[in-house]
């Protein structure tokens, strides 16, 4: 049974940092493309950035490009998400996703597995 379980959301000002993690049971994230997404009440669910497999190339969303970085900790099974200088804007749940082919890309659709979601919260 294939499990993501994300972690590391909170209640935070503007500017501060945060790192969020997603660990994987059942699946091996190295071998995956991993992404994460977010939602604000009443939005769509947006892509935020992900690590794909083949070369472990990392993209991003421009309206986090230069803050949020992704990186993998294989040896845990886990992929971060180190979140800077935080915006009001940035305020959601925030999720990942994993595609066992290693492809991935910047839709939902794209991936089959997702965790249940971590809140951040940014105040002005």
């Amino acid at each position: 049974q294939v499990q993501l379980v994300e972690s590391g959301g909170g209640l935070v000002q503007a500017g501060d940092s945060l790192r969020l993690s997603c660990t994987g049971s059942g699946l091996t994230l190295k071998l995956s493309a991993v992404g994460w997404f977010r939602q604000s009440p009443g939005k769509e669910r947006d892509f935020v950035g992900a690590v794909m497999h083949f070369g472990g190339r990392t993209v991003y969303a421009d309206s986090v490009k230069g803050r949020f970085t992704i990186s993998r900790d294989d040896a845990e099974n886990t992929v971060y998400l180190q979140v800077n200088s935080l915006k009001f804007e940035d305020t959601a749940v925030y999720y990942c996703a994993a595609d066992p082919a290693g492809f991935g890309g910047q839709t939902t659709r794209e991936y089959p597995y997702w965790g249940q979601g971590t809140q951040v919260t940014v105040s002005s």
